[in-house]
């Protein structure tokens, strides 16, 4: 507390670490000039830093001479306490390193399925290479799902696919896609040149990813609110693919899963027109807790 009674926080009553350890450097090699060199400062800046350390505290601790530099006894009281105050300090990055190291030990990320199936190995893989010694969990399930996990600290970063970012979610996207119709090739849209309206595509029954799901989401606001008519609702990407194939019905699927089934023949993009089919990846995480160690490194990795 001041004169005036008011309180003085003890960073502006107790010198900075860099002081303190100055000061027990000139104890330990007598010389100024040479702690100096010995932390890595010039020697101006060194008797500067101890002369803003001895008004700070009101009392003389360096006694300079030709001869070098000798504690005042002021000076061998104060450094006794610098070194406990050191080394309490020192003991204080271990103890954050060790949390440092548990916390960049494992990577929990939980994806909706699109990007779970095709976009994350690659990136995981990159990762493994930076750190092979993180052990990464996946948990994948829809938009909603992933939302979930953030929101109650099961996850530590997040990737959607829907056209919002839920409540207590912080964002960045980190790519595009592009929705499209598609049906096994003895389809009759399999074979039509006209383009599909969006009140066609809305008044035919499709086979659909569950309610919940980023590209439910997408098609939904795509078709003006109204929702698509389900045929089959199913909870993977890979079983709405399979029952496209087998001719059970159309679906609405990302660009991104469906190139090799495009390239043989297996399933057939339908042209539509007048429906924004168009989305965002996004990469999500708890708001106000911006991604760290190997998640910030994810999160990198995603973007190039």
């Amino acid at each position: 507390m001041g004169k005036d009674g008011v309180v003085v926080s003890l960073a502006h009553r107790v010198p900075d670490l860099g002081a303190l350890e100055l000061l027990l450097a000139v104890a330990r090699v007598g010389s100024l000039g040479a702690a100096a060199r010995e932390l890595g400062i010039t020697q101006p800046a060194a008797s500067s830093r101890i002369r803003s350390m001895e008004r700070q505290l009101g009392v003389a601790l360096v006694d300079r001479s030709p001869r070098g530099s000798r504690l005042t006894d002021a000076g061998a009281l104060v450094t006794d306490w610098a070194r406990r105050i050191v080394e309490a300090a020192e003991a204080f990055d271990v103890g954050a390193q060790a949390l440092r190291d548990r916390r960049d030990s494992r990577l929990r990320v939980a994806a909706s399925m699109t990007i779970a199936e095709y976009l994350l190995p690659g990136w995981l893989l990159a990762l493994r290479a930076q750190r092979p010694d993180t052990a990464v969990s996946l948990l994948a399930g829809n938009s909603a799902s992933v939302a979930e996990r953030l929101l109650g600290d099961e996850a530590d970063l997040g990737f959607v696919e829907g056209l919002t970012v839920p409540a207590g979610l912080d964002s960045a996207v980190i790519g595009h896609d592009r929705l499209i119709v598609v049906v096994a090739p003895g389809h009759p849209w399999g074979r039509r040149r006209r383009a599909l309206r969006g009140e066609e595509l809305a008044a035919t029954a499709l086979i659909l990813r569950e309610k919940g799901s980023g590209t439910r989401q997408v098609l939904d606001a795509a078709l003006g609110g109204v929702s698509a008519r389900p045929l089959i609702e199913l909870s993977s990407t890979t079983a709405v693919k399979a029952a496209v194939v087998s001719g059970a019905g159309p679906a609405v699927l990302s660009e991104l899963v469906v190139g090799e089934e495009l390239a043989m023949r297996r399933l057939v993009s339908v042209p539509v027109e007048g429906v924004a089919l168009g989305r965002e990846l996004r990469a999500v995480w708890r708001a106000g807790h911006r991604p760290v160690g190997p998640a910030r490194e994810l999160l990198s990795l995603t973007r190039g």
